[in-house]
């Protein structure tokens, strides 16, 4: 990375703009902006449950996952500019797929909650979600690429999962709902 922040204020943005990554500036309320935002949001929730004591496994796969996300907030500060592989959400798909392995399945709906690091990552599930709505809204007005929509979809899957997971890792279960709970 050729250019290092040696100041964090610069003053520009306090007329209400920002500046992107190809030199253009927008509107801080800007959908890209918006976007951008809720990328962050979701990877500061997921450096929030990388501070709970959680598997190894668990642990690496989320921290890459804090990469990607901040790829993707690359490709969304350069418009035009590529980052996130087509084959990311494959990879996603694996993990799920080892994390399903050993879930029991699914009967009811669960609620978000369990131990606090399946709380936690049901958030992250929530914000990911959030973030996807964000970028299908920008995609309608400013297309981009196919692998970041796939890469989102599927990380709110595993987050889901991982979830899940989390609550059979630490020895508790899933919060079933209950309909007509008293």
């Amino acid at each position: 990375m050729g250019h290092r922040l040696t100041r964090i204020y610069t003053r520009t943005g306090d007329d209400g703009s920002t500046g992107l990554g190809d030199g253009s500036r927008i509107p801080k309320d800007h959908l890209r902006v918006e976007a951008m935002g809720d990328v962050d949001e979701l990877n500061s929730m997921l450096g929030l449950l990388l501070t709970e004591t959680l598997p190894d496994e668990t642990r690496e796969l989320l921290v890459r996952i804090q990469h990607d996300l901040f790829d993707l907030g690359a490709e969304l500060c350069i418009p035009g500019h590529r980052v996130i592989p087509d084959s990311r959400a494959g990879e996603l798909e694996q993990a799920i797929d080892r994390f399903n392995e050993t879930l029991p399945p699914l009967k009811e709906f669960i609620l978000p909650g369990g131990s606090r690091s399946a709380a936690l990552c049901h958030l992250a599930r929530a914000l990911c979600r959030r973030a996807e709505r964000r970028l299908v809204t920008l995609h309608t007005s400013e297309p981009l690429a196919p692998a970041v929509m796939r890469y989102l979809n599927r990380l709110s899957d595993l987050l889901f999962v991982a979830a899940r997971h989390l609550n059979r890792h630490s020895g508790g279960s899933d919060v079933l709902w209950q309909s007509n709970y008293k």
